[in-house]
């Protein structure tokens, strides 16, 4: 038996850590807010001594959270090893607004959170705890998780884990001990990986047999998962030039909206589709409305999303790590009405489900993992290279959480940033609400406020078109300001020239 211990990440995993780059940071992040219940000090804070415990309890469920990376000699895979200088102290961060306190700040204290890269020495996650937010009992919790440990459907298991479904206090627990395991050294990861690669053919074989006796039709299956493989590489071209597109800087802006989400299941039923349908239809209705106003000819742009589709079975549910594959769609922009948009994105969609073209980016995940890391990047670059942005959409639990009596109340869901990506959508339902995330670059969107309005706009519209009456919610700006706003020469302002993706 080795006197070390660690774990190998996957070819998934590891592909977050090839990807990333000095302005591309592959870490997720969500801004949570809650009632300050029992939390609530005298003097109106929080009391984060019993927040650490309340994490510390809970820190051996999940290991990765106290263990940090470890890179294999001349072929690079990281690995995971237990830290054996674990700090709570580090992770867990104490702050708060200066008054007033309002979203507004929130929002700005999320963008420079999410802005910054996190500390590969370290286990990859902190956790900001934020008071002095308006109205004296709310505080917040920005969580930032890098992708390499967590996808969007393990991310949800995983706020279970650390919150409960009864207001009441729970005893507290003392914490397990924790005892590190020593780390290998370089010349014990160069042999462990030596005899990896030496048993790469018995354990491919391996693997092949086991999906045959799983498998009622291998000939069929192997046939779909090629197709899917030719059409995921056939989406490999560069995707268009638009001003949503362009080279990241290292600033982040971050804001977000909420619609009740009895909503949306009423305009999926009214028309006939799915929750998902109706997202990408309203995200159409906006990228629409602001490549016009920015002087953009929608008809003259293909503008692709990458919808990221969890591969997660129920026999996963819990663990940590990725298992997500993503469709490659292109918006029907050049349609003006939402019901034309609507049935063009379902139709797609349908065929993306009978092509089962998540099985494409799957496929180069399983076959990365027999070849060297340096090739991992290609299942990433599937992704980021054909798109112009990001749209993800993870159901959460539909009753009240809480985190030591503390109840939340709302959780607004950031995903990072690819290369060329000026922004990214991510919604999160939770007790009867659609949180929408919008996470961008300032240098290419410098009014993001403009794009999430719009945003609103398409959503009335298709709440309009499905028949669905929908909350009067306060907009940040009118429409009529926003066409007000619009080049009359047909050309795009100088102050918001599009850059090139």
């Amino acid at each position: 038996m080795p006197r070390y211990g660690f774990e190998r990440l996957s070819a998934q995993d590891n592909s977050f850590l090839l990807f990333e780059t000095r302005n591309v940071h592959m870490h997720v992040a969500s801004t949570l807010v809650f009632e300050s219940g029992p939390l609530r000090t005298r003097d109106g804070g929080v009391d984060i001594a019993v927040i650490k415990r309340s994490f510390e309890a809970v820190l051996h469920l999940v290991p990765r959270y106290r263990q940090r990376l470890f890179f294999v000699p001349i072929e690079g895979r990281a690995v995971w090893v237990d830290d054996a200088h674990f700090s709570l102290d580090y992770h867990i961060r104490h702050t708060a607004l200066p008054k007033p306190g309002d979203e507004s700040q929130l929002k700005k204290l999320s963008s420079r959170v999410m802005a910054q890269q996190l500390d590969r020495k370290r286990p990859l996650w902190e956790t900001w705890i934020v008071e002095g937010l308006e109205g004296g009992d709310r505080f917040a919790m920005i969580s930032k998780i890098h992708h390499c440990m967590i996808d969007g459907a393990s991310g949800v298991d995983l706020a279970q884990i650390q919150f409960s479904t009864s207001p009441e206090v729970p005893p507290p627990k003392p914490a397990p001990r924790f005892l590190p395991r020593p780390a290998p050294s370089r010349g014990e990861l160069a042999r462990d990986e030596l005899a990896r690669w030496l048993t790469l053919p018995l354990r491919a074989l391996r693997g092949f047999r086991e999906f045959s006796a799983a498998t009622d039709d291998v000939r069929s299956e192997l046939l779909a998962r090629a197709r899917a493989l030719i059409d995921t590489l056939g989406m490999a071209s560069a995707a268009s030039e638009t001003p949503l597109n362009g080279e990241l800087g290292p600033h982040r802006a971050f804001d977000w909206l909420r619609v009740p989400l009895g909503e949306m299941k009423s305009m999926r039923k009214a028309l006939d589709c799915t929750i998902n349908d109706v997202v990408l239809t309203v995200v159409t209705g906006a990228v629409r409305e602001y490549l016009i106003s920015r002087g953009v000819r929608p008809e003259v742009i293909e503008f692709r999303v990458g919808a990221p589709v969890s591969m997660r079975g129920e026999q996963e549910r819990g663990r940590l790590g990725n298992r997500v594959s993503s469709w490659i769609l292109t918006l029907p922009i050049a349609e003006s009405d939402p019901r034309a948009q609507l049935a063009a994105i379902h139709a797609e969609t349908q065929r993306l489900k009978q092509s089962r073209q998540a099985l494409g980016v799957e496929m180069m995940m399983k076959m990365a993992e027999y070849t060297p890391s340096t090739l991992l990047t290609l299942g990433a670059r599937s992704i980021s290279g054909p798109i112009n942005t990001i749209v993800t959409n993870v159901p959460g639990p539909q009753f009240p959480l809480y985190f030591h009596g503390a109840k939340l109340v709302a959780m607004y869901p950031q995903v990072p940033l690819l290369e060329n990506l000026g922004i990214g959508i991510a919604l999160a339902s939770y007790n009867g609400t659609v949180h929408w995330g919008f996470n961008a670059d300032p240098d290419i969107l410098p009014d993001l406020d403009i794009f999430v309005s719009l945003v609103r706009a398409a959503y009335d519209g298709v709440a309009r078109a499905a028949g669905v009456a929908v909350e009067p919610q306060a907009r940040r700006l009118e429409l009529d300001a926003i066409r007000r706003e619009r080049p009359t020469n047909g050309s795009p302002r100088e102050s918001i020239t599009p850059r090139s993706a």
